[in-house]
């Protein structure tokens, strides 16, 4: 029997027929803007009665809230599969400006929610939560409580939400236009191609320097030319935070992610210091990269070289059905998650012009599906990609018949499921390898992640923190943040590369992201969280799987700390854990080492 072959298109038309133009979702926004209006209206006639009848009208607010929820949400992730598919999409940037819109009002009238629930006194709010149906909801709503007690009245809090449609979110918008239009030029088989941003980075895992040092040349160059633009963009997107964080009295630019993520100051600090102190190994590891390829140090454009004379090449199919294989030997629910996402059209990997760079896991939480975007074009980097983002598809699935409430995990555990899906794949590689060649070519690939976690990522917090300070002082020029990018890198990398990506503030979307703030630790945060998870999931061997699912059920209702206590038995404010973690990061390096100490 032939295995059904995989479509690499994925598949919308059964969420909206007609793409942009498409009646049905006309319809949808609004039917969304509706239920929008609805529940807005029903909080603004709520008076909280400071005694435990007030259950009965909360408990309506929170279906409502669901309803309306659920709508924005399947259109913001339709808006958001039709721009990456194609950026030529004038139609879905207009779509995106309307669900914009409604989010913001829906953020309006959920602040003024949460601050009728600060309104409640402490007593009353006991009584109301010891209603069964609220008990599971104890997390989110004391959360949502706390957190509005920290910001501006409901009417201020309405200002910046409205404002912030045209001032602040429009920035966002604005980099993803100015990017969707950035041709770089490179030259190929005698004629010259005029790539996209995401076609073009591809290149910088060809296996021919010359390629890579050309492609990077003409990399600058492109970004260089809208570096004007871009820092206009980026000044006014975190003025515009800066202020906010002003007017409610936050001093650190620090407190608003680490609340978002709900770890502690004190274990984002021990995760970046037990880095700080096992980076060695790191640098041996480019060091020898770089004598292996016939250089004296790396630069940046050799960190995503492939290390071998093989560029094994591996179809989509062969890709996908390495993936189900994997997945099923750490348990069947994942194995058969990743089949049905591949029968039923779920990924977005066609290799063509006018994609959107990079890669994404989105949910349509009306239709209980999900769906990824990428690039696929056959190495084993694409696999692991095609993983870590089956990884994010397979957290939403394990939270089927959590409410919605207790659904929001923030992006530190989102890419702990991610992590852990990519590294099920990228162990059975190396250990799949066909002889030595391939197992250090995969070997390298797998290191090459750990050096983008644990340095680039370092790289981008520290530039990160260090621009904010900066802008606290008013806007920053180019030449600064080409500067505060390049010591950022340096530091990061421990002086270990010979040329640096001084432009990588422009060409990094994360850093123009408006809906979380310093989208930078928390994957660094996941991939050492995973990895201390999957040492775990090795020990016990068969059976982890239900462990695992409970756990990532509980992402969205607990501290991250309460998480690692409850379902690892750890405290994350203490090194050991970190250590651990590190530690199987450089057992691969040490196995990299070895092997190409000729």
């Amino acid at each position: 029997m032939t295995a059904t072959t995989y479509s690499d298109v994925w598949n919308l038309e059964v969420f909206f027929k007609g793409g942009s133009d498409s009646a049905e979702f006309a319809d949808h926004l609004k039917v969304t803007k509706e239920l929008i209006e609805h529940f807005k209206t029903k909080v603004h006639n709520w008076t909280p009665l400071n005694t435990a009848q007030d259950n009965v009208y909360l408990k309506e607010l929170l279906s409502d809230f669901e309803t309306a929820g659920k709508k924005l949400r399947q259109a913001a992730a339709f808006v958001g599969c039709l721009q990456a598919q194609n950026t030529e999409d004038k139609k879905a940037y207009t779509l995106e400006a309307t669900v914009t819109g409604l989010s913001a009002t829906f953020q309006s009238a959920l602040s003024a929610f949460d601050n009728l629930l600060s309104s409640i006194n402490d007593e009353a709010w006991a009584q109301v939560l010891e209603d069964n149906y609220l008990k599971e909801l104890t997390f989110s709503l004391t959360e949502r409580r706390e957190r509005a007690k920290e910001k501006l009245s409901i009417q201020e809090e309405a200002l910046i939400s409205t404002l912030g449609v045209d001032g602040y979110h429009s920035w966002g918008q604005l980099y993803d236009l100015i990017v969707s239009r950035i041709k770089v030029p490179v030259e190929e088989n005698g004629e010259v191609k005029q790539l996209s941003v995401g076609q073009a980075a591809n290149r910088f895992s060809s296996s021919n320097r010359d390629v890579r040092k050309e492609v990077f040349k003409s990399w600058e160059k492109s970004w260089n030319e809208q570096a004007d633009y871009l820092s206009k963009t980026l000044n006014h997107l975190s003025g515009f935070r800066l202020n906010v964080y002003q007017k409610r009295g936050w001093e650190d630019v620090l407190k608003e992610p680490l609340s978002i993520n709900r770890m502690k100051k004190e274990t984002l600090e021990t995760m970046w210091s037990v880095i700080s102190e096992n980076k060695q190994p790191l640098v041996q590891y480019l060091n020898r990269k770089a004598k292996l390829l016939g250089l004296e140090k790396l630069s940046w454009f050799d960190l995503d070289a492939p290390y071998g004379k093989t560029e094994s090449k591996v179809s989509y199919q062969e890709g996908a059905e390495f993936i189900e294989q994997n997945f099923a030997l750490f348990g069947e629910k994942m194995a058969a998650f990743a089949k049905k996402a591949f029968e039923n059209q779920w990924i977005e990997a066609e290799d063509r012009p006018g994609k959107a760079p990079g890669g994404f896991c989105t949910g349509f939480p009306e239709s209980e599906e999900s769906r990824i975007f990428m690039t696929y074009s056959g190495t084993p980097s694409n696999v692991s990609t095609l993983a870590h983002e089956l990884g994010h598809g397979f957290h939403s699935f394990a939270m089927k018949g959590v409410h919605y409430l207790n659904r929001g995990y923030a992006m530190n555990v989102a890419e702990t499921a991610s992590t852990f899906a990519e590294m099920i794949v990228a162990d059975a590689a190396v250990k799949n390898a066909k002889d030595e060649e391939e197992k250090l070519a995969l070997l390298d690939d797998k290191i090459q992640r750990t050096v983008a976690l644990l340095m680039n990522i370092h790289a981008r917090f520290l530039f990160e923190t260090r621009f904010y300070e900066e802008r606290k002082r008013g806007p920053v020029s180019v030449e600064t943040l080409n500067k505060l990018m390049e010591e950022a890198q340096k530091e990061a990398y421990c002086e270990a590369l010979d040329e640096y990506h001084p432009l990588f503030w422009a060409s990094k979307l994360h850093f123009f992201i408006t809906s979380v703030p310093f989208y930078n630790f928390p994957y660094t945060f996941g991939y050492l969280f995973s990895l201390g998870i999957y040492a775990q999931a090795l020990e016990e061997g068969t059976g982890y799987e239900e462990k695992y699912i409970s756990l990532l059920r509980d992402t969205a209702s607990m501290t991250v700390e309460d998480l690692a206590a409850k379902h690892l038995q750890v405290d994350l404010v203490q090194k050991d854990f970190w250590e651990k973690a590190v530690k199987i990061c450089i057992d691969d390096i040490e196995e990299f080492l070895q092997l190409t100490d000729k």
